[in-house]
């Protein structure tokens, strides 16, 4: 049985003590490791003193983006050396926000997840379609797609240790979200492209999260989905109580 994952993006929020004050106030409360996952992913200039303040509790820490190189003349970029240095545990990788505003691609999102690796960082690949690709009745050509190509060159023991999350690009930070029952076919057809390009075994062994609007009062339906492992939370994961709400949701279902 796959081990449930909540994983919080705080994307560019809070100054440093108010991240030391949401992990202060969570740390103790949050359900055990062996229950579920539970990833705070900050912003870069918060992670060591979040690592820190985390060592010995249930609660990891991710980055919100990596750079491929482990070094070099890339201003402004986040090496995946010092990532691992630092203690951090996860990165987030192509989010949908990073290929738009930030003109990532497949091959760079390929690139970063080979690199997580190599670096003993667990990725969690990001990859979701448009309201005009769905609409189109292309999510599943779009989306696998993605997939295949964010995975390309990984080991089989690798994939089945990465994160898969898959984020409707069109329900990210909208208030809509996808029916329970329809992110479910996006995330048994994810899979499926694993299956393909790999094996059962690693299909079968591969969490994947959905992300788009989840709240306390919808996560529930989307975890009773045999094909959903948790969640990659963007505007929930900000306040800690609604982090340990999703959290617990999870740890007694």
């Amino acid at each position: 049985m796959r081990k449930p994952i909540i994983a919080g993006n705080w994307k560019m929020h809070k100054v440093l003590s108010e991240a030391k004050g949401f992990i202060e106030e969570v740390k103790g409360l949050v359900p055990s490791q062996e229950k579920v996952d539970a990833v705070v992913c900050a912003p870069a200039l918060f992670l060591e003193s979040l690592v820190q303040q985390t060592q010995g509790t249930d609660v990891k820490i991710g980055a919100q983006n990596m750079h491929f190189e482990d070094q070099g003349a890339f201003t402004g970029e986040v090496s995946p050396v010092a990532l691992k240095d630092l203690g951090v545990s996860y990165s987030i990788i192509g989010h949908s926000e990073r290929r738009e505003l930030f003109a990532e691609t497949d091959e760079s999102v390929n690139k970063k997840t080979l690199s997580a690796f190599q670096h003993g960082l667990v990725p969690i690949v990001c990859c979701g379609e448009t309201l005009e690709q769905r609409e189109g009745g292309q999510t599943n050509e779009f989306v696998g797609s993605q997939v295949q190509k964010a995975l390309t060159g990984l080991t089989e023991e690798q994939v089945k240790q990465t994160v898969i999350a898959y984020e409707p690009i069109w329900a990210i930070g909208t208030g809509k979200t996808a029916s329970a029952q329809d992110a479910n076919e996006v995330c048994a057809h994810i899979r499926q492209t694993v299956a393909a390009q790999f094996s059962e075994n690693a299909a079968n062994a591969v969490r994947i999260q959905y992300g788009g609007s989840v709240k306390p009062s919808n996560i529930k339906e989307f975890l009773s989905q045999p094909d959903i492992d948790g969640a990659l939370v963007g505007g929930a994961s900000l306040e800690a109580s609604s982090y340990l709400q999703l959290l617990e949701a999870v740890a007694n279902d």
